[in-house]
C-alpha cells in the first residue's frame, strides 16, 4: 500500500454559507472562514474542503455555477479567497475545492449562448433534444422532482437537467467542453489549491440512446439512474482528466459517486488505473429509506450498518482507499440519526466519532459535527431553504396528499437543511454566527451546544475529536492497519480490529442506550493491552476478555501480539 499525505489526513468540510459571517449580512463568507482558521488548527485537521464558493445565482446553494473563475458576491472576492488560501497554508492546512462540472447554472455564459440558436458555437456544450409528440424526449424524472427536461421556446427544443431546471447538464461528449473544464481546473490548481471534491462526477457520461427509465413505485416519471450513473465513457473521461490535469499536481481527488458498487468504485480509485484517489459512496446514507425514499421510513438494524461498512472496508483494501463520513451538507446530523441526541447526546457523539475514525480510510468531519450539532425541527415549511426539501413537500403534500405533519416529521429527520443551520459558535444571539439576520434560522439549542462552551470543557466532544485526530497522526496502524469485523451478528455492539505488523487495535462501540456485554473472541491473542481512548472514565487494567459496555460507550485498545 502506497503511503501518501492524503491517506494520513483528516478533512474538514465547510459549507461557507453557514460557517461564519464576517460582515453582518446573515450569510457566511470567506473572511469568516479566515477568522476561524486558528480554531481549525486547534482541532488538528489537515485539509479544508470548501463547498462551492463560485459565482452563482444560488438556485441550489452554489451548486449552480455561473462563473467558475469568480467568487459568489455574498462570499466575498477573489482577493478574500487568495488571503484565505495563503493563511490556511501558513497554518499547515490545505484547501480543496468543490468541482461541479456535471452541470452549470442557466446563467452561465455558455448556456446563455447555447440557447440562442441551434447553430451557435456553444449549442453543443449542453444536451439538447427534440420533443416527441409535444412531450419531452424521454420520461426521466429530475432529482428535484418533475421532468428532467425543460422546454425552451427560442429553438423549440428541450435541454436536460438531472437536477434543477436552472442547472442544465453539460455535454461531456463534446471535446471542447472537456478541454474548457480542464483549463479551468488548471487555473485553480496553479493558484495553489490542493485538490478537488467532484460533485456527482459519475453522472457526466450518459447513455447516448436516452431510453425511457423504469417508473418506480411512488413515482410518476422514469428513473434516469441506469442510463446516467457510471455511464459508458466515465472511466475514459476520468483517465483523460487525470492525464491532462490531475497527474501534474500533488493533490487529492474525491469523487462523489452515488449508486456505485464495489467494482465500479475500485475502477475509479485503484492506484494502478490513474483516475481518482477516493470516492464518496452513499450506501449507508440510504439506510432507512422507505417507499418514498428518505421521506418515508424503513426499519434497519446495527448489523445492516456493519454489513455495509465492512463491505467497503474489505472491498477497497487492496489498492483502493475509503472516504469515511457519517454526514455532510446533504445529510442529517449523525448524532440525531445514528446516536441519541437527548439523554446520551455527548456519549453517542463520541462513540460515533470513535467508530468511524478508527477505520481504514480518510475521515471527513462536517462542520459542527465536532461539537455534536443536532438536527433541527422547524415547525413550518416556510423556515426551510433547501430546494429539494421544498419541492418534495409540495409534491408529497399538495399532489400526493401526504399528511403535512408526517411530511414535516420526515423533513425534520432527513432533510438537507439539518446540516445547513449555522455553526453554533457561542451562546450570544444567533449563536455568534452573525450580527444580522441569518439566511436560515439557527438551531434553538445553540445555548447548550456551542464551540465556546466546549473549548472551555476538557471532556467535551470537541476535545474528544481533537484526541482522535492526534491519535491518528501518531499511530500508523490507525491509517494503514487492516480492518476485520468481529461479533458480526451482535445487534448492540460494533466491534472490529485493525492489524499492522505485530500490533492490533481493538475497537468496541456500544450502539444502544443500555449496558451490553462484550466477550473477546478466543481467536484474538495478545501479550499486553493499552487503552488508547474511551468516552467513559475507566482504568487501564480492565480485563478485556469480558466487558460490560455502558450506554453508547466506546473503547480503543492497542494490543501487542
Amino acid at each position: 500500500m502506497n503511503k501518501t499525505w492524503w491517506k494520513e489526513s483528516v478533512i474538514y468540510q465547510i459549507y461557507p454559507r453557514s460557517f461564519k459571517d464576517s460582515n453582518g449580512d446573515g450569510i457566511g463568507d470567506l473572511k469568516g472562514i479566515t477568522q476561524k482558521l486558528d480554531y481549525l488548527k486547534e482541532l488538528g485537521i489537515n485539509v479544508i474542503w470548501l463547498s462551492p464558493i463560485y459565482k452563482s445565482p444560488n438556485d441550489d446553494n452554489g451548486y449552480d455555477i455561473s462563473n467558475y473563475q469568480d467568487i459568489m458576491t455574498e462570499f466575498g472576492t477573489m482577493e478574500d479567497f487568495d488571503q484565505l488560501l495563503q493563511k490556511a497554508h501558513d497554518c499547515g492546512i490545505k484547501i480543496i475545492m468543490d468541482l461541479v462540472v456535471n452541470h452549470t447554472s442557466n446563467e452561465h455564459h455558455w448556456f446563455k449562448e447555447s440557447r440562442k440558436s441551434k447553430d451557435n458555437k456553444y449549442r453543443d456544450y449542453y444536451i439538447w433534444k427534440s420533443g416527441v409528440n409535444l412531450q419531452p424526449p424521454n420520461n426521466w424524472e429530475s432529482s428535484f422532482n418533475g421532468s428532467a427536461w425543460e422546454y425552451d421556446e427560442s429553438t423549440n427544443m428541450y435541454f436536460l437537467h438531472l437536477f434543477s431546471k436552472k442547472q442544465p447538464d453539460l455535454n461531456w461528449e463534446n471535446d471542447t467542453v472537456r478541454n474548457e473544464i480542464y483549463k479551468m481546473m488548471k487555473w485553480w490548481l496553479n493558484k495553489g489549491i490542493d485538490g478537488f471534491r467532484m460533485d456527482v462526477i459519475n453522472l457526466i457520461s450518459k447513455d447516448q440512446m436516452y431510453p425511457d427509465g423504469e417508473i418506480r413505485k411512488g413515482h410518476s416519471l422514469g428513473n434516469f439512474a441506469p442510463y446516467s450513473f457510471n455511464g459508458p465513457r466515465i472511466n475514459e473521461f476520468l483517465k483523460e482528466m487525470n492525464k491532462e490535469v490531475l497527474s501534474k499536481y500533488d493533490i487529492v481527488t474525491v469523487g462523489e459517486t452515488p449508486k456505485v458498487n464495489i467494482q465500479e468504485a475500485m475502477n475509479y480509485v485503484d492506484e494502478k488505473r490513474n483516475e481518482l484517489n477516493m470516492v464518496f459512496q452513499f450506501e449507508l446514507m440510504g439506510l432507512g429509506n422507505g417507499n418514498h425514499g428518505k421521506w418515508s421510513n424503513a426499519p434497519f438494524k446495527l448489523t445492516d450498518i456493519k454489513k455495509i461498512m465492512t463491505k467497503w472496508q474489505k472491498g477497497l483494501e487492496d489498492g483502493g482507499w475509503n472516504s469515511l463520513f457519517w454526514n455532510n451538507h446533504d445529510q442529517p446530523r449523525v448524532v440525531s440519526r445514528f446516536g441519541n441526541d437527548k439523554e446520551y447526546w455527548e456519549q453517542s457523539a463520541k462513540m460515533l466519532a470513535t467508530c468511524l475514525h478508527m477505520m481504514q480510510g480518510t475521515p471527513f468531519i462536517y462542520q459542527g459535527e465536532e461539537i455534536g450539532m443536532t438536527n433541527v425541527a422547524f415547525k413550518s415549511i416556510e423556515d426551510y431553504r433547501d430546494i429539494e426539501t421544498i419541492n418534495a413537500y409540495k409534491e408529497q403534500v399538495n399532489i400526493k396528499e401526504k399528511n403535512p405533519l408526517e411530511m414535516m416529521a420526515a423533513i425534520n429527520a432527513r432533510g438537507r437543511d439539518n446540516a445547513r443551520t449555522p455553526v453554533q459558535w457561542d451562546e450570544s444571539e444567533n449563536a455568534g454566527f452573525t450580527t444580522g439576520k441569518p439566511w436560515i434560522k439557527v438551531n434553538p439549542n445553540y445555548k447548550q451546544i456551542n464551540v465556546k462552551s466546549q473549548l472551555e470543557e476538557p471532556n467535551s466532544i470537541f476535545n474528544y475529536y481533537k484526541q482522535l485526530i492526534d491519535i491518528r497522526s501518531k499511530n500508523q496502524i490507525v491509517v494503514y492497519g487492516i480492518y476485520n469485523l468481529i461479533l458480526e451478528d451482535n445487534e448492540e455492539l460494533y466491534a472490529y480490529t485493525r492489524t499492522l505488523g505485530e500490533e492490533k487495535l481493538l475497537i468496541i462501540c456500544n450502539f444502544v442506550d443500555r449496558i451490553s456485554k462484550f466477550n473477546l473472541p478466543q481467536s484474538i491473542k495478545y501479550s499486553s493491552q493499552k487503552l488508547i481512548i474511551g468516552n467513559y472514565k475507566i482504568s487501564n487494567g480492565v480485563n478485556i476478555k469480558s466487558i460490560e459496555m455502558k450506554p453508547y460507550e466506546a473503547r480503543v485498545y492497542l494490543l501487542k501480539c
